[in-house]
């Protein structure tokens, strides 16, 4: 696990001083050590966190002849079989490194290296008999990589910060990127908040010929290009469970697990602790005075039941608002997610008792419709596809939205009550008749998406309007007709936005923070596959939420979890809130969002003072994020 930088160009005058600047900028992610590579048009440098290979993996890694380079943040975990088949096949490898079987691998199969490769990565590779250099990121985009280009260079690294330190970045704001952030809370990719900086977007590869110049852009995989796939769907999850418990395990150094109450990180726990070779270390939040919300108990009676320690850390109301401006800063991108002080606190946690390796249950919602929206964001498209597919007649399949969700009197009274669905189903079908046709069921089922598109142009100043006025924030979930596989296009959507950009960065620069290897055995590509595989024969969005999941798990997981209800990781929201606007609210009044024209003074004036709509992410917690990101990355 590390982070990677660097500089091609199509000069012969890449300069290592400018990347040694981004790569200090990087020092956190990797404390134990660093290394740099530098030809006449390359110039890119490293530094390293030691999980695999201790004493020898330091890179720069080559093949035989050195005529490979390259440095790769990240980690392989069928590296073992990998080096195996290399070795059979006549290779040398110097080291024991995870990341020496890339460069093998690529002299064998070129750019379908990455299509051997298990695990989370992304690398910079560099052929100096073809003088080329492949930029390349992980399937589901666990490692970030982000570029920054100009007409005959490109600067690569793992955060935007480091890019920033390059001094040729122009502080510009991308505003259609800026629109987009307020209505999801985050950036979704390839953007970025700043104008020039992009992120290569997971599962793509980036070729750079410098004699002559040349700059290409590769795509290697795509969840809706998944087959379908026959067979019994939990003999087949559970038995991509079990091996892949056994990868990610793989480690040098001490690992540990974040664990809740919940289904996700429960299943975690207990397929690792049977694989894993040493004592797995269990890490768990919790409040003060223990609310509702609070699951160190259910944490410590599971890691009880599977015999590992647990270790407890409470998470105050000061401590957050304390943090708060400087978890904005090392989340590198602005994220108004309110509960992000929790990922940190958890790494520090693992830190301070030297388990550098943390297994978290993410993905697990996203991957086996976990969010009860996102199944009804699939089964409302399926209707709407109907009534613009089938003409007139296609209207009628949304009378299937009357029926009760229960046939048990307390359910059915409950359904009379709101009219036995009728208005309901009106006010959808309204909805989808005046929405865009190509538009699908997505983010308009969340409170806090609409209540950016009815909110923000009050708080928007005209110049900001005018710019983004063609520029829906619902584009990213338009599709033309015919639409494709609408279950799985959901699960692809989610993935690519809240989990990519929400869980998975916060994950990654909130662990590297603390110098934690965060590991996510849910959004394993193999995993991946077999779920979509399974779900374009067996659309499963209609059965109880994770229910294929469960059933796999039914001979590890006790009852009492897996029939708990979904609580997900929640804080004590509007206090957090209200402390974080007493100690930085002030900072919107004539800061950089009225400035740079984005917002209007009136505006800034309002949402200082904390503005909270029923919603859980308000446009005030997006503006203050968002404020005190640009103060942060600017400085």
């Amino acid at each position: 696990m590390c982070g990677i930088c660097g500089i091609v160009s199509s000069q012969p005058e890449a300069d290592m001083r400018i990347t040694r600047r981004m790569n200090s900028a990087l020092a956190h992610r990797g404390p134990d050590g660093e290394g740099e590579y530098t030809s006449a048009h390359l110039a890119m440098a490293m530094r390293r966190l030691s999980i695999i290979d201790l004493n020898s993996g330091w890179q720069p890694l080559y093949n035989e002849d050195h005529s490979i380079a390259i440095i790769a943040n990240g980690e392989i975990y069928n590296y073992v079989e990998l080096r195996d088949e290399l070795q059979k096949r006549g290779h040398h490898l110097s080291t024991k490194s995870d990341i020496e079987t890339i460069a093998h691998l690529y002299e064998d199969h070129g750019l379908d290296c990455v299509k051997y490769l298990r695990g989370m990565f992304a690398f910079a590779l560099w052929d100096s008999k073809q003088n080329h250099l492949v930029l390349a990121r992980d399937r589901v985009g666990e490692k970030p990589l982000y570029l920054y280009e100009t007409s005959d260079a490109i600067y690569f690294a793992s955060e935007i910060k480091a890019l920033v330190k390059t001094e040729k970045v122009k502080f510009e704001f991308d505003l259609q990127a800026v629109q987009l952030y307020f209505h999801y809370g985050y950036v979704p990719e390839p953007r970025t908040p700043l104008r020039g900086i992009r992120k290569l977007p997971a599962g793509h590869l980036l070729v750079v010929d410098v004699e002559p110049w040349s700059v290409t852009e590769h795509t290697y995989w795509r969840m809706e290009d998944i087959p379908p796939l026959a067979g019994d769907p939990v003999k087949l999850i559970r038995q991509q469970m079990d091996e892949l418990s056994a990868l990610v395990v793989r480690s040098d150094v001490p690992v540990g697990v974040a664990l809740s109450g919940g289904v996700d990180s429960s299943a975690i726990a207990a397929l690792t602790a049977r694989t894993y070779p040493g004592v797995l270390q269990a890490f768990s939040v919790g409040y003060p005075g223990r609310p509702f919300n609070d699951e160190r108990k259910q944490a410590k009676g599971l890691a009880d039941a599977l015999k590992i320690p647990c270790h407890e850390v409470e998470l105050t109301t000061e401590e957050q608002s304390d943090f708060f401006e400087e978890l904005v800063y090392l989340r590198d991108d602005p994220i108004a997610d309110i509960s992000g002080f929790g990922y940190y606190a958890v790494s520090k946690k693992a830190h301070e008792f030297g388990v550098p390796v943390l297994l978290q249950g993410q993905g697990g919602d996203e991957l086996f419709w976990g969010y009860e929206w996102i199944r009804q964001a699939a089964a409302q498209t399926l209707h709407k596809q109907a009534r613009f597919e089938s003409g007139p007649w296609g209207g009628f399949r949304y009378l299937n939205m009357m029926r009760p969700s229960s046939l048990r009197p307390r359910k059915l009274w409950q359904w009379a009550k709101t009219g036995c669905g009728i208005p309901g189903m009106k006010k959808i079908y309204q909805r989808d008749g005046q929405s865009h046709p190509d538009d699908m069921v997505f983010m308009e089922l969340t409170p806090d998406f609409v209540n950016a598109c009815n909110e923000t142009p009050g708080y928007y100043a005209p110049e900001f309007i005018e710019q983004v006025k063609d520029f829906p924030a619902e584009s990213l979930h338009r599709f033309p007709h015919p639409w494709p596989d609408i279950p799985v296009t959901i699960t692809q959507l989610i993935s690519q936005t809240y989990l990519l950009e929400n869980g998975i960065a916060q994950g990654d620069r909130l662990g590297m923070a603390n110098s934690i290897e965060l590991r996510l055995p849910f959004v394993d590509y193999r995993l991946i596959e077999t779920v979509i595989g399974l779900r374009r024969n067996y659309p499963d969005h209609r059965l109880p939420a994770k229910y294929w999941l469960k059933e796999a798990l039914r001979d590890i997981l006790p009852d009492e979890i897996l029939s708990r209800p979904k609580q997900g990781f929640a804080p004590p929201v509007r206090e957090w809130h209200d402390n974080a606007f007493q100690l930085h609210g002030n900072k919107l009044i004539d800061g950089m969002l009225v400035q740079e024209k984005i917002l209007t003074q009136q505006a800034a004036q309002t949402l200082a003072t904390g503005v909270y709509p029923p919603v859980i992410v308000p446009i005030s917690f997006k503006a203050l994020v968002l404020e005190l990101w640009m103060r942060s990355i600017s400085s």
